[in-house]
């Protein structure tokens, strides 16, 4: 394992640093990662040799959210076939690096199906590692894609739900392009309704306790140049009461086959809220996303997390910095227990709509999931 960090000075960074990407330097393949954990004090890219370099970086939220989790697992396992390590290994590490995003299984299992079959088929490992790394790409390419096309359907439900335009719109936790092959899930939506002049305001919740929606929404926000504003995940109650929420858009990480949907915890909170005051609460989730081997919400193992990411307050780790990775600042006595699960679940009666790339559900049923997946896998076919 060999990670080494490159971090862009104000004469060299490019206008856009990709959240990841795959090259092939002389000592040989990499997977590069722009690690999320820095940001937004720095854009600093994280550079894995190596799968189990890459588990890290997964389970330390440097690669994080579930469209990109799929596309990093897919390239996981190319980076161990064109080292030559071993490939089922690896595959099994990032398959279980983080339990609840079942797009990080769909991308590992994808790109090392398609290693074995050309091992099958009598290929040598090379050209077995080159067939893993080209269904990794596609799953990258067809990600963008499917972002795109959530932004449509998402922008054309809003103005269905919401017409005269002048959205405002509440969003938790971070689902832009730092989670995906193209502009992202919900994040997307959003950005689709401010390019064409008809989102008022996007409100952010700061999401506790890693703060991706003040780090890292606030961070693509300002860089797209949307009207927005940081909220404590317990004011957005406060709004709601005021008026001043006309829709909420949300990611997933998973969606089980009734319509139950994982998402960051403190998203269940809003969608209640959300049915109080008659708002629409609104899933933007391509369809990898939805498992239909889960059946219910009760059946989505919710992962749980350390007990000092509430306990300490963690600013963005900078080397050199002097603080010990991991570490942060106190606010609570030693020895606290903390309750920490990193998702919380949200039943389908509360789930106005779930949009993905292939349409649009409304009312969510199981069997109008069962028929949307149906339909995207004949396109697929």
């Amino acid at each position: 394992m060999a990670d080494q960090y490159a971090r862009y000075g104000d004469g060299n960074r490019p206008t856009e640093i990709p959240a990841i990407r795959w090259e092939e330097p002389p000592e040989g393949p990499v997977l590069v990662l722009l690690d999320q954990t820095r940001l937004p004090a720095e854009e600093v890219e994280l550079v894995c040799t190596d799968a189990p370099a890459l588990v890290d970086a997964i389970r330390n939220l440097a690669v994080r959210g579930a469209p990109l989790l799929g596309i990093a697992g897919a390239y996981g396992v190319a980076l161990a076939a064109a080292r030559g390590f071993d490939v089922e290994e690896a595959a099994a590490g990032l398959e279980g690096a983080r339990p609840t995003a079942v797009n990080l299984a769909v991308g590992v299992r994808r790109a090392r199906a398609a290693y074995r079959a050309a091992l099958a088929a009598g290929e040598a490992e090379k050209q077995a590692a080159e067939a893993a790394l080209a269904a990794a790409g596609e799953l990258h390419r067809e990600d963008a894609e499917a972002s795109a096309r959530m932004a449509e359907h998402g922008l054309a439900l809003l103005d269905e739900l919401l017409p005269g335009g002048g959205h405002r719109v509440l969003t938790h936790c971070n689902t832009g392009s730092l989670v995906s092959g193209g502009e992202g899930t919900a994040f997307a939506v959003a950005l689709a309704a401010h390019r064409t002049g008809r989102l008022r305001r996007l409100w952010v919740d700061e999401t506790r306790p890693l703060l991706q929606g003040a780090r890292l929404t606030a961070y693509e926000a300002a860089r797209n140049g949307m009207a927005y504003t940081l909220l404590t995940d317990n004011a957005a109650g406060s709004l709601f009461a005021a008026g001043e929420v006309d829709a909420v858009l949300v990611g997933a990480d998973r969606i089980a086959a009734d319509g139950s949907v994982a998402n960051k915890v403190g998203t269940y909170p809003l969608a209640v809220l959300a049915r109080y005051h008659h708002v629409p609460f609104i899933v933007v989730a391509p369809v990898t996303t939805v498992d239909p081997d889960t059946p219910d919400g009760a059946s989505i193992e919710v992962e749980q997390r350390a007990g000092h990411e509430v306990t300490e307050i963690a600013a963005p780790q900078v080397p050199g910095a002097g603080v010990e990775a991991g570490g942060g600042v106190p606010v609570a006595p030693l020895g606290t227990q903390a309750y920490n699960p990193a998702f919380d679940v949200t039943p389908p009666e509360l789930v106005t709509a779930i949009v993905t790339e292939e349409g649009v559900v409304s009312p969510v049923t199981a069997e109008a999931l069962a028929a949307l997946c149906d339909r995207s896998r004949q396109v697929t076919i």
